[in-house]
């Protein structure tokens, strides 16, 4: 079980809070989200467009540093972690990213500052020593392409502050962009690699050299694609959308093949994200009309975990535990 950006149903994602929570909670690895700042530091954000995230929008002393640029194909407005340094960014304080539907989270807006990559690694030593072992780090690469192209090459970052801090055992590396998990493994880094697969689009990476002939996301999941990616990576991890099946109405009806055929190519199978608020949830999963309440989590949860599935993302990763100890249903 994988503590998606920590405990991030519970806390502000990202925070020192959130994942001494997921910790606490039982979660086996952690996730954070890497992008960089103008000097160089990983920093640990969902996104590198940090308005969402902290209280820099109401913040005077940045209020210079707002901007439009495009990202991975897309125009964004906002404040991006590569206009600061690590010292400014240290000085912002964390808030929750989805407030309407996490109210309770909100509640601890502005308690927690940002960390660092380094901060979660010493974090994690603290905690595998407490619990007598090792904690996985599943560290995930945001946004490379766009980095690189403004001289900050996340695979060289990575590799810098990563170096001898992890036992490879427990390392996974993952990225939406097949092109810097390669990268990071000739930098001589050991662990797991993990291609990240979206319900739609394509890989930024290969649109900025391929333009409108790059290869889908879904073309990765053809028996071929998967043979593909099985020569260059461990495994892969795909949205929970291409692994529910849902009927026109927006019920969960089961699951794809998509975990059997990653597993008949040779590929760990995992998916993103298990969440217990009816907004995430299929509508026959869906308790009332309160998009914030938690519908039957157990029935969806139960369902992914059934489906032969090697490892799950979760906000809560406490009802992921308490959907194991469920009985899987009895089918006649």
């Amino acid at each position: 079980m994988i503590a998606h950006r920590g405990a991030s149903g519970y806390r502000p994602e990202h925070t020192e809070a959130a994942y001494r929570l997921a910790i606490a909670l039982g979660a086996e690895a952690i996730e954070p989200d890497l992008v960089a700042t103008r000097d160089g530091v990983l920093v640990l954000r969902h996104e590198n467009e940090i308005s969402g995230t902290t209280d820099v929008a109401s913040r005077p002393e940045f209020a210079h540093l707002r901007r439009t640029q495009e990202i991975d194909g897309g125009l964004l407005t906002g404040w991006f972690t590569e206009d600061f340094t690590w010292a400014e960014l240290a000085t912002l304080r964390a808030i929750e990213r989805v407030p309407k539907l996490r109210p309770g989270s909100a509640t601890f807006d502005g308690r927690y500052g940002i960390l660092r990559l380094t901060d979660l690694l010493d974090l994690l030593d603290e905690a595998s020593e407490a619990r007598g072992g090792a904690l996985h780090l599943v560290a995930e690469i945001k946004h490379a392409t766009h980095f690189a192209s403004i001289g900050l090459p996340l695979d060289e970052l990575f590799a810098g502050e990563i170096a001898g801090r992890v036992d490879p055992a427990r390392l996974i590396v993952e990225s939406f962009e097949q092109t810097v998990l390669g990268q990071v493994r000739r930098r001589g880094i050991d662990g797991t690699f993990v291609y990240l697969v979206e319900s739609q689009g394509a890989p930024a990476d290969l649109v900025a050299r391929h333009g409108r002939a790059a290869a889908s996301y879904a073309d990765h999941l053809t028996d071929e694609g998967l043979a593909r990616l099985a020569a260059e990576v461990d495994g892969v991890s795909v949205d929970k959308a291409l692994l529910l099946r849902r009927d026109a109405h927006g019920a969960t009806t089961g699951t794809t093949d998509v975990v059997r055929r990653a597993h008949a190519a040779g590929l760990a199978a995992f998916t993103w994200t298990l969440r217990a608020e009816n907004r995430f949830l299929g509508r026959n999963h869906q308790r009332g009309r309160d998009a914030a309440a938690w519908g039957d989590w157990l029935a969806e949860f139960r369902l992914v975990l059934d489906s032969g599935v090697d490892g799950v993302f979760a906000d809560q990763p406490d009802l992921v535990f308490e959907a194991l100890r469920e009985p899987p249903p009895s089918r006649v």
